[in-house]
């Protein structure tokens, strides 16, 4: 379907609103994972189940791990780090997360599993995952590409008490391992190798911790033992997804607030929130909060500076090429702007009205449609591939709009 965004500028008469996002994907996809390798029953509150975290529970499922599905309540029982099947085939589609933290946990258990995917997934960097798998025993057999998607994985029967994880193409290579050293039954370290933002990796040793798991980290050197708990476990709001919210604000001037955030929260895109209600322009690294960088762009226009976003290479390689998403769209709307060989500079516009190209990326929709609050004629292709995240947004949206304008 086609979305066609409301010019709201100039006719705002209600300018505080409160919203709701789902729960954090991030937090979900791991409390999930936590949960199924933990001894005991868990349950999750407030879990999010958009496209991508339901084709991580199914791949769970699949692998023989049981849980319960309540709306956001999802109850799991844990395999206390020894899955009960020693063969089976899943499908992490073009669920990133799925697609790193599945293999990882496979790496660890004995048997011959079987992972599918999408045609999407099959472009997307898992080369560095799959070097450190090897470290840890694994083996692979490609079907179709060497060191990508679709692949067999052999778990290791004595796993490496070692290994490195080359981090500078996504930290989730080192999250996934980190998660399921646990199920080494012995001290197991890590080594980062490489630079990348490590807010992410930081939410994960938080929840391992909060499982049971014993992580001690100095510098790049990370080293796991113990094991996991069942216990109840509240997942906070998803911060990407409210920060198109406030990124609302700071080109309407409203103040919408999103219900649940607070500045304790441990997902990383917070920076984000807090760096944008004073900036106009400038150069900003958002290697940190690589996820916003669809959002900065989309707004940019706006600002009195060209902005300079850069650090942020490795989002070539999503769910699209993002730095081209973000070029062709804006000279779509007839918007200034360069590309660079780690981010893309956009000079202050005004945006003409035009048809955005989602790429089949749900970050590039939901980024646009905060650019045609301010300005006439954007049209959002293809406006479902939110589903993958936050399937709800448009219709937040529009309700939003009308409180606005009431």
């Amino acid at each position: 379907m086609n979305y066609r965004v409301k010019n709201i500028h100039g006719k705002i008469n209600n300018k505080s609103v409160t919203v709701e996002v789902p729960g954090s994907k991030s937090i979900t996809a791991r409390a999930l994972l936590i949960a199924a390798l933990a001894e005991g029953e868990s349950t999750l509150i407030n879990a999010q189940f958009s496209d991508d975290c339901k084709t991580f529970l199914k791949c769970l499922n699949d692998l023989g791990v049981r849980t319960e599905v309540c709306g956001t309540i999802v109850k799991v029982q844990g395999c206390g780090g020894k899955l009960a099947l020693d063969r089976s085939e899943t499908n992490v589609g073009s669920a990133g997360t799925a697609a790193r933290f599945i293999p990882a946990l496979l790496a660890f258990q004995r048997g011959e599993f079987t992972l599918n995917c999408s045609e999407q997934m099959k472009r997307r960097p898992v080369a560095p995952l799959i070097d450190t798998l090897r470290q840890v025993g694994a083996e692979f057999g490609f079907s179709e590409r060497e060191n990508s998607y679709p692949f067999t994985i052999r778990g290791a029967a004595e796993p490496a008490a070692r290994v490195s994880a080359d981090i500078t193409e996504s930290s989730q290579f080192l999250s996934a391992v980190l998660i399921s050293a646990v199920c080494a039954g012995r001290p197991f370290g890590v080594t980062a190798i490489g630079e990348h933002g490590l807010d992410y990796v930081k939410m994960t040793l938080d929840m391992m911790r909060a499982f049971g798991a014993s992580v001690n980290n100095e510098g790049a050197e990370y080293l796991v033992g113990g094991k996991y708990s069942a216990r109840e476990y509240e997942i906070e709001p998803d911060i990407s997804a409210a920060c198109y919210f406030y990124a609302i604000n700071r080109i309407l001037g409203t103040d919408i607030k999103v219900r649940g955030v607070t500045p304790r929260s441990m997902q990383g895109d917070l920076k984000f929130i807090n760096i944008l209600r004073n900036f106009d322009g400038g150069t900003l690294d958002m290697r940190e909060f690589s996820d916003q960088t669809l959002t900065l762009a989309a707004i940019a226009p706006y600002f009195s500076q060209p902005t300079r976003i850069c650090g942020v290479g490795h989002i070539r390689g999503q769910e699209c090429d993002r730095i081209r998403a973000i070029v062709d769209n804006l000279t779509a709307m007839k918007v200034r702007c360069e590309e660079t060989e780690d981010g893309v500079i956009v000079y202050p516009s005004v945006p003409q009205p035009a048809q955005i190209d989602t790429f089949g990326d749900h970050r590039v929709a939901m980024s646009f449609a905060v650019t045609g609050l301010r300005a006439d004629g954007m049209v959002i292709k293809d406006a479902e591939v939110c589903s993958k995240t936050f399937a709800e947004y448009f219709g937040v949206m529009d309700e939003l709009c009308g409180k606005l304008t009431k």
